[in-house]
């Protein structure tokens, strides 16, 4: 199969790496360049990259060689999608030139979410927004999509089978491993043996992302708190809903949820997995599911003083980052009839 090519840019962070570990062997997309900081430069991605992911380097990433963000370069590779996994405050100037450039931006950054016409996508929950990348100019120009905030995503996708019940109010509390803060990352005298109840800007992000996702407006009351461990972002939900649904309601949505898309590699069959179980889920089943990391657990779903609550965790580095950007960009390639073709 002619796969396409692709570039990552910022490929030796976290969030980077997840890139990297997942499309090493996509079956439609192939790694034609990379990049990482200027020091990097030159160097085989296995002797500079500081891996962080609980899996072996793939080997067939491992002698890939660092380049500069050179878009001449990039074109001549042949390269068409890029996958970002640059820090926002960079992104923001990249971002706009590639896709100006005529590139197919999927990026993981949070600099462009709120743009009009960039949709923030989750292909299980609002499949319809990859629609504005026309209003941005395609197919005569470039384009961005996003995904969401890490903790936005398995919210929303906890979400997108409830929201027929009319979503009115909810109230929800994060506990966010410290991989969520990137690599270095915290320091450990201040993670260690402890949490932190603030993290910055975060609980503005999932007010206004679960918002424009799944196009409700309820009212929004969210903590989030950093707990230390290495991945995995777990939350507790209580909803306030317009029509009455029980429990088993709840467990039943999810238990009938698919993608409206077959067919794309990164997509599981069934994407939010509840079990009844008082200990489920927990973060260090981040890493279950086929594929690894992309799967979405509810758990603990009670009803009470007409409320509905549960427990929710997401993989934050593979379905709320790196993942879920691939997952965008499959929806893409199927969308427009840009699947690899067999040679």
């Amino acid at each position: 199969m002619e796969k396409m090519k692709v570039a990552v840019i910022g490929s030796t962070g976290a969030v980077g790496q997840v890139f990297m570990w997942m499309l090493a062997d996509h079956p439609w997309f192939e790694i034609a360049y990379i990049t990482a900081s200027s020091a990097r430069i030159g160097q085989r991605y296995g002797d500079s990259v500081h891996w962080v992911i609980p899996f072996e380097i793939p080997e067939q990433v491992q002698q890939i060689e660092i380049g500069e963000f050179n878009l001449t370069a990039m074109r001549e590779a042949g390269v068409q999608i890029v996958f970002s996994a640059m820090p926002a405050e960079i992104a923001k100037g990249m971002e706009p030139e590639l896709r100006a450039n005529g590139f197919y931006v999927f990026s993981n950054a949070g600099s462009l979410r709120y743009e009009d016409y960039v949709p923030i996508l989750i292909p299980e929950a609002n499949i319809e927004s990859l629609d504005m990348i026309k209003k941005q100019g395609f197919p005569d120009s470039g384009f961005v999509v996003t995904n969401a905030n890490c903790v936005t995503t398995g919210l929303a996708m906890a979400l997108a089978p409830l929201r027929k019940h009319g979503i009115k109010e909810m109230t929800i509390s994060t506990y966010q491993s410290v991989s969520g803060a990137g690599y270095p990352g915290l320091s450990s005298f201040d993670i260690t043996d402890n949490v932190i109840p603030y993290i910055s800007k975060e609980e503005e992000k999932v007010e206004k992302e679960i918002k424009k996702i799944l196009s409700i407006d309820p009212l929004v009351e969210v903590y989030c708190v950093r707990v230390p461990v290495m991945f995995g972002h777990l939350m507790t939900v209580w909803l306030t809903l317009e029509e009455d649904a029980a429990v088993e309601d709840i467990i039943n949505d999810w238990d009938s949820f698919i993608i409206n898309e077959p067919g794309l590699p990164s997509s599981p069959k069934q994407p939010v997995i509840y079990r009844d179980d008082p200990t489920f889920p927990q973060p260090k089943y981040a890493f279950w599911g086929s594929p690894k990391g992309m799967v979405v657990y509810t758990g603990r779903v009670k009803k009470k003083n007409g409320r509905i609550g549960f427990t929710t965790m997401v993989n934050n580095v593979v379905k709320g980052a790196a993942g879920g950007s691939i997952q965008n960009a499959e929806l893409f390639v199927q969308q427009y009839g840009l699947l690899p073709k067999q040679q």
